[in-house]
């Protein structure tokens, strides 16, 4: 991509957080984009960087160590967003700072166990199937507070919030309130863990209904980079 085009995207896309968290009465500061990178180049990313990101998204683990060895010099955070297998979780624990998909607690336990123990707990979200779709990864919200129990005994894991994809819909309303079950699911765990604050919620196409809803990560790749290299 044309790096006046990815400035330009990249300045565009702060500016609809910017407007839509003035628009919710919030401070756009407290709004994190997450560029998600996967299948875009490392240059890709060290565009992104020099026009002000600095968080990046993975879903896939050997391009992504890859990308990370590649820009090793560059003070960037690493988070992973895609499903975990068990085979890949010792190499997400050491090289990624942030994992928003977790839903089983096998994954957490090895995600624990393998975190290297001269860096910071590993920060993790737990990924909510929002929507009850079979195709879906996430933990079904039923079962959500005992798998939360179960990552906040974790002593290398530190548990932030929540993440979810819902279904894909045009219309706002139905938009906003697949984000605002997510949020009341966020609110139900306030009394076994006071202080969780992330929402990774929201994408390029329903980014405004996640911050109204109270995003805290939005998680925008083709806003950023255009359409995906497959």
């Amino acid at each position: 991509m044309d790096e006046r085009l990815l400035a330009d995207n990249i300045a565009k896309l702060l500016e609809r957080v910017r407007l839509a968290a003035e628009k919710s009465q919030r401070a756009a500061g407290d709004i994190r984009v997450l560029a998600v990178s996967k299948t875009h180049p490392a240059e890709a990313i060290r565009a992104a960087h020099r026009h002000g990101l600095d968080h990046f998204g993975e879903s896939y683990l050997q391009e992504a160590l890859a990308k990370i060895a590649a820009l090793a010099e560059l003070p960037v955070t690493w988070h992973f967003i895609g499903p975990i297998q068990s085979n890949k979780t010792r190499s997400i624990a050491e090289h990624f700072a942030w994992v928003h998909s977790v839903d089983r607690g096998r994954i957490a336990r090895r995600l624990s166990d393998q975190r290297p123990g001269d860096l910071p707990p590993l920060q993790v979200c737990l990924q909510v199937n929002i929507s009850g779709e079979q195709s879906k990864s996430g933990v079904d919200p039923q079962d959500l507070p005992r798998l939360a129990a179960e990552v906040l005994e974790l002593p290398r894991l530190r548990l932030r919030g929540l993440m979810a994809i819902p279904a894909p819909t045009g219309d706002p309303a139905q938009q906003r309130a697949a984000f605002s079950r997510l949020r009341g699911q966020l609110a139900q765990l306030s009394a076994l863990a006071p202080d969780l604050d992330t929402l990774s919620m929201g994408m390029s196409d329903d980014l405004e209904a996640a911050i109204a809803e109270g995003a805290t990560i939005v998680r925008v790749g083709s806003g950023i980079f255009g359409s995906r290299n497959r």
